[in-house]
């Protein structure tokens, strides 16, 4: 049957189809390396680890070396979501202001290593909710666990399944393999999720880990070459054409892009004068795209989130969310622990320079292909505008710049559903256009999908299909699905994990270990069918983007559990019933921020907000009613819990490198 559908893959129409020999090498990478996850995984872990059981599955046996768990914590990470979403923030109009989730992380990672690591592993925890029952008492960790995994299935696990979908139907496009149209982000999501269930059912987290040693390195790897092939082609590409891609507020001429090597051209075409205002429409920044500060107003990545709103999902991420965490949980023991994410943090300073820089070179050498994504996109929408659609449309300023005509026929509709008369000029300019739209839809009636003008979601995609050449493919589409399957599959190992140990466990507290793992696996297959039933659904431009959807709903939870883990590590007489009121505060303030209070405030700053009430509250009450005796957590004797001196040495070298990384591009 494969072999029968070859030829329909290599036949297609992309520009750089996948040759017969790529298709057979991709195969033989992934089955190659599934297969030494497997055999991995069924090893045991050797002296003194518990091999089997749940502690096996969920744990890897508590044996995992620091280099397994360094390329674990990054492929765990770096999936499409980055690949996808962190190159389309970059494509638009933030640029390399979005590499603070990248340069910020190797800072916070030093830190978990440090602090957060070595109280969790004294207490031997399965899960991260777990560690709350012991400082806080079991509702306590009722309440994190499920609001964990309400937001992990449904957020990051969808999200996940939706840009890996979003890479094949980008790349595919048109394309069908044993009947399946590829160009579907629907088939693309049920092949994906499928893909990984199988994957994660077999190994556990084990498997998982060994697994991540090879997509890890490859990614990292592919990444460099995608980059290096988008260079070679913007030091090849027309300079007029470039010259229309430039931010407003570059100085660049024609003659100047002629004249500029590859690197220049980049640099002429995204650095802007600095303290002048970008005058495009959708691309409010200042400095151009190759600078990281952004004025206070910014709806993304105002300088204030630098201060305290882009800590909050970093420290929770790196040091309290159980997918990411589950790994240093196995560690062998802290030292290695502590290596393995030392280790981390020095990848975490490269990955800005292989999804970032990418994306932004994307628009300059591709903006047309983004364009035509973005029409495919919004076919529908302007479909049912032509049929009198009874919702009102939304679009962004790239849309009413791109499409006037559209747009201007968009608010003609809109005005008459809300009764409004609406004054357009022949030549409406976009901000017109633009703004005459946003005083429509201040009406209240019910709105339609968000038309967009590029889909900057495609960018990495689009370099894909446009860059790669037969022979190179299959190992850049392996690396891709490698980051694809590893990050779901460690998501689905981690909330099957939490369902598991901290729900399931619970309620049948003499189930012996086989049934553990039974039930985790019956979990994994529950979460990944309510995953991909949700992850077609995020490619509505309504969400804003992929990257900014799973960051805006971590905040939900994200302030909360930062404080109130902070309280348990830093506070021994904090009352106990401080574990579950200060998740509770956070998801009803940040609820009434989003949707009542403060709408229009950057979802990182609204994290701040919330972080700064819930520390307040929960510290006025300590004050004024501290518990009698402080609490004393337990201590395994399942690790060795001695701290790392190279690690920390290494970890200092790795702080004063990301300062001079952000002094660079400032």
């Amino acid at each position: 049957m494969i072999s029968q559908a070859l030829p329909l893959l290599a036949s297609a129409a992309s520009p750089n189809p996948m040759s017969t020999l790529d298709i057979i090498l991709f195969l033989v990478f992934v089955i190659g390396v599934v297969a030494l996850g497997i055999y991995q995984g069924e090893k045991s872990t050797g002296d003194n680890q518990e091999s089997g059981g749940a502690a096996g599955y969920f744990l890897a046996g508590r044996g995992l070396t620091w280099w397994l768990v360094g390329f674990s914590l990054i492929a765990a990470n770096i999936s499409t979501e980055q690949f996808v979403g962190m190159s389309g923030a970059a494509a638009d109009w933030l640029g390399m202001a979005i590499a603070s989730y990248e340069w910020m992380a190797a800072i916070t990672l030093v830190v978990v290593a440090f602090v957060f690591l070595p109280k969790l592993l004294r207490c031997g925890i399965y899960t991260i909710p777990e560690f709350l029952e012991y400082r806080y008492g079991p509702f306590s960790r009722l309440v994190m666990a499920l609001a964990t995994l309400v937001i992990l299935v449904g957020v990051p696990t969808a999200s996940v399944i939706y840009s890996g979908a979003k890479v094949v139907s980008v790349f595919f496009q048109g394309q069908s393999l044993l009947g399946l149209d590829f160009g579907s982000v629907t088939v693309g999501c049920w092949v994906i999720g499928i893909s990984a269930a199988m994957y994660v059912l077999i190994g556990g987290l084990k498997a998982c880990a060994w697994t991540d040693l090879v997509w890890g390195a490859s990614l990292i790897i592919g990444g460099a070459l995608v980059m290096w092939l988008a260079f070679s082609a913007l030091g090849k590409a027309d300079p007029a054409e470039l010259l229309a891609t430039k931010v407003a507020n570059s100085s660049a001429t024609l003659q100047d892009i002629e004249k500029a090597g590859a690197w220049e051209r980049f640099q002429l075409l995204n650095a802007g004068r600095d303290g002048e205002a970008q005058a495009m429409p959708g691309e409010n920044l200042s400095g151009g795209k190759l600078h990281m500060i952004r004025s206070a107003s910014d709806p993304s990545i105002p300088w204030t989130a630098l201060l305290i709103g882009l800590w909050i999902p970093n420290f929770f991420y790196w040091g309290l969310n159980q997918y990411i965490v589950q790994r240093t949980l196995g560690s062998k023991s802290l030292a290695e622990g502590q290596r393995g994410i030392v280790f981390a943090a020095a990848l975490k300073l490269l990955i800005p320079f292989i999804v970032v820089i990418p994306g932004i070179l994307c628009f300059n050498l591709f903006s047309d292909e983004l364009r035509t994504e973005a029409s495919r996109k919004n076919q529908s929408a302007l479909s049912a505008v032509e049929s009198g659609s009874r919702l009102v449309y939304p679009f962004t300023e790239n849309f009413a710049l791109t499409e006037p005509a559209k747009a201007a026929a968009v608010v003609r509709h809109n005005a008459s559903l809300v009764g409004k008369s609406v004054e357009l000029a022949p030549n409406a300019s976009a901000y017109d256009l633009f703004n005459a739209n946003n005083t429509l839809l201040t009406t209240g009636a019910p709105q339609g999908t968000k038309l967009i003008g590029y889909d900057y979601d495609a960018a990495f995609p689009t370099l894909l299909r446009e860059l790669l050449k037969p022979g190179i493919t299959w190992f850049i589409l392996a690396s891709i699905f490698g980051a694809v399957v590893s990050s779901l599959a460690s998501m689905l190992n981690s909330a099957a994990t939490i369902a598991t140990m901290d729900l399931y466990n619970k309620v049948h507290k003499n189930a012996s270990q086989s049934t553990l793992v039974l039930a985790g696996r019956g979990f994994t297959l529950l979460f990944v069918l309510i995953a991909c039933v949700i992850a077609p659904s995020l490619s509505n431009p309504a969400f804003g983007g992929i990257f900014n959807f799973i960051q805006e709903f971590q905040g939900f939870i994200s302030p909360g559990i930062l404080a109130v883990y902070l309280f348990g590590f830093l506070i021994p007489r904090a009352p106990r019933y401080l574990g579950w009121l200060g998740i509770v505060i956070n998801v009803v303030l940040y609820g009434a921020l989003k949707w009542f209070i403060a709408p229009e405030m950057a979802f990182l700053n609204r994290m701040a907000v919330c972080f700064g009430v819930v520390v307040l509250v929960l510290g006025a009450i300590t004050f004024l009613k501290p518990m009698a005796k402080p609490v004393v957590l337990p201590t395994t004797d399942l690790i060795k819990l001695e701290s790392s001196r190279s690690a920390k040495i290494i970890g200092i070298a790795i702080v004063i490198l990301t300062l001079c990384l952000y002094a660079i591009f400032w």
